[in-house]
């Protein structure tokens, strides 16, 4: 998604501290057809803040918490003082304060008649959860939610998981989910539905693609890129624009581009789509892929790069899908 498809003006209604780390928001939207189901989320354009880079808003993408149609959205954000300044600039902001976001979209919807599902969160992962785990207990469907939490203090939402679930709620605190059991659990055409860092999907995409079961019936989402070393600049060439830069460490390479007036297609932005895939032309140094999109083949290859997420350690030259002589006639290049 671009910034001009932020057609959205919100207003932040109100904030909650749900943690020490986690703040919720509530926004309004104006008058719509404004529908969503478990697993929506929302673009938004967040003020980068004066002294930072890049100078244009940050685009950032978050789920929206168990959405009920025509009321206002919630979503909760995650302070991270050493990522790359979304968070930051998010818990700056005060009631009365409007935003440009784009309209509810799925892309991360779950079969409700599966005949069981098992719903793993790993932090922060639990906000697209919560609306799947209401309306299957609701519902009556078997459905268990392992949600694991680096602290008790950080178990945001847990007290209405437990009034909807009871002991179907299997909350654990700094041990790491136990992805090969919650796969056993289920029967042979079970739902796997799974939210976290880019580790725990890793390990669920692996292990389910092991146990031979049907791949549509693993849904994930990530809320953010691979962990790894702590980002820091890296020179980027694309000569198809005359662009020779610097990549901050506080912006991704799909953020360096699109401030400088490229476009690149996106969606997620958070390395699951691939939307953003560009080719890479030369490589002087490594690449980091954070993403969850590209195969192990293609990230050993170092053909291509995940703009939203992805990094680099030294200098990289790439090509975008932009040409000039597809333009249609009488359309300036």
């Amino acid at each position: 998604m671009t910034p001009s498809a932020l057609r959205v003006l919100a207003t932040v209604a109100h904030l909650r501290d749900l943690s020490p780390t986690v703040r919720e928001f509530t926004l309004t939207l104006p008058p719509g057809p404004w529908m969503a189901a478990p697993g929506a989320h929302i673009e938004l354009a967040v003020p980068a803040g004066p002294g930072s880079a890049p100078a244009a808003p940050l685009l950032r993408t978050y789920s929206l918490i168990d959405p009920t149609p025509g009321g206002p959205v919630r979503i909760a954000v995650k302070r991270m003082d050493q990522g790359r300044g979304g968070s930051r600039a998010m818990w700056q902001l005060q009631p009365g304060q409007t935003l440009a976001i784009s309209p509810p979209q799925q892309h991360f919807s779950i079969d409700w008649d599966a005949p069981a599902h098992v719903l793993m969160a790993g932090g922060i992962g639990i906000t697209p959860l919560l609306g799947m785990a209401r309306q299957l207990s609701a519902r009556g469907a078997p459905v268990t939610l392992l949600y694991g939490v680096a602290s008790v203090s950080e178990a945001v939402y847990a007290e209405p998981l437990r009034q909807w679930l009871g002991e179907r709620l299997q909350l654990l605190t700094g041990q790491p989910l136990d992805v090969p059991a919650a796969i056993a659990s289920l029967p042979p055409d079970g739902q796997l539905v799974v939210c976290g860092p880019v580790g725990l999907l890793q390990s669920a995409q692996a292990l389910w693609q092991a146990s031979g079961r049907r791949p549509e019936r693993l849904r994930f989402e990530t809320f953010g890129a691979a962990p790894g070393a702590l980002a820091r600049p890296f020179a980027l060439t694309a000569p198809r624009h005359g662009l020779h830069c610097t990549v901050p460490a506080e912006a991704s390479l799909l953020d360096a581009l699109q401030a400088r007036g490229i476009e690149v297609l996106s969606e997620c932005r958070r390395g699951e789509c691939g939307l953003c895939v560009l080719d890479v032309l030369a490589l002087d140094g490594e690449i980091e892929h954070r993403d969850v999109f590209l195969s192990a083949a293609d990230k050993a290859a170092n053909r291509h790069i995940c703009s939203c997420v992805s990094r680099v350690r030294g200098h990289i030259t790439i090509d975008s899908a932009y040409r000039a002589d597809r333009l249609p006639a009488g359309l300036p290049a």
